[in-house]
């Protein structure tokens, strides 16, 4: 059964009090966009095959709305997921200049999801690369993206240091690929978990840790459902303490959060959610660069609530969440 509309994206009075201004990516190019690359030309899409031939399948089906929602999400930017799984050591430099020579007027963003013994806290998408080959997979990543794109650096990974082994080990990783990344250039975020996880000054201490003065900034609620106003006052909280750092949002699924401002406790693949507010740079005088959809909507976050395994499209999860932002 599809979520209720009723459970839908935030409503156009409150998106307006808690974004201020939210823009299209691209518009007003020649502005100070004070280092902002989401702000200077639009995100990368990249095809989604799935999504593609499942919208296709609808249309032979005779369904036309699903049609025109498998479409329209398959056209939204999202996050270009780097897994060593996928793109290992001595190809992932090859994959992402291919990203960069099919979109010459783009940012992308790339997403970086190989530190050893990925997904500690949660096990579902576990994995990684060996520690000897973490940064050498870095530094391919690095040098091939170089000065114009956006990186967002290892979701979960600061924030699930707290309760797995190996802190300082991690740590000494995350901060060797935060200036990997900033010596080629990237704008880089670090992920900082989200607001129902570590608190503030909890996590600033960490990004300092992994000397996020040299990043671009922070990012808030990768693949997560939190809703939007307590990431932007959680993120606000962590800029402050860090002297107003940049950040940026992944509200790719947080509607129906949102709409109600509830905090979200099921990380994977939660009943009853909704899509949120689409990409775009925002201009409101804060340290918020963007809303983002870092986690591909239409991606499980693993075998739960009858998802197939991480990573993997699930099309009927899609066209619900995307129902129940009303579209």
């Amino acid at each position: 059964m599809l979520p209720p509309r009723s459970r839908a994206a935030v409503p156009l009075a409150l998106a307006a009090l808690v974004l201020g201004a939210v823009t299209g990516c691209g518009d007003d190019a020649d502005a100070d966009t004070d280092g902002n690359l989401l702000r200077e030309r639009p995100q990368t899409a990249v095809a989604n095959p799935r999504l593609e031939a499942a919208a296709k399948q609808a249309t032979s089906d005779g369904d036309t709305e699903r049609a025109a929602v498998l479409q329209r999400l398959s056209d939204v930017p999202t996050g270009i997921w780097l897994t060593p799984e996928r793109y290992p050591l001595g190809s992932v430099g090859g994959y992402v200049s291919s990203v960069l020579a099919a979109g010459t007027d783009t940012v992308p963003v790339f997403v970086l999801y190989g530190i050893p013994d990925r997904d500690c806290t949660g096990q579902l998408s576990a994995g990684g690369l060996p520690v000897e080959e973490y940064l050498p997979w870095v530094d391919e990543i690095a040098t091939a993206a170089g000065p114009g794109t956006v990186a967002v650096l290892e979701p979960d990974a600061l924030a699930g240091s707290v309760s797995c082994e190996g802190v300082e080990s991690r740590v000494g990783l995350l901060r060797d690929a935060v200036r990997a990344l900033d010596d080629a250039g990237v704008a880089t975020y670090v992920d900082a978990g989200h607001s129902d996880w570590v608190p503030a000054e909890e996590m600033a201490s960490l990004l300092e840790e992994v000397d996020v003065a040299r990043a671009r900034g922070f990012a808030t609620n990768v693949a997560n459902y939190q809703p939007l106003q307590s990431e932007r006052r959680y993120a606000e909280q962590v800029s402050e303490l860090l002297g107003g750092a940049h950040y940026v949002v992944d509200t790719g699924r947080s509607g129906a959060a949102s709409a109600t401002g509830r905090a979200v406790e099921d990380w994977c693949n939660p009943p009853n959610q909704a899509l949120g507010d689409e990409p775009g740079y925002v201009d409101d005088d804060t340290a918020l660069d963007a809303l983002l959809w870092v986690k591909p909507p239409a991606e499980s976050d693993g075998t739960c609530h009858g998802g197939p395994p991480a990573g993997e499209v699930w099309i009927d999860r899609a066209v619900a969440l995307a129902e129940a932002a009303g579209w």
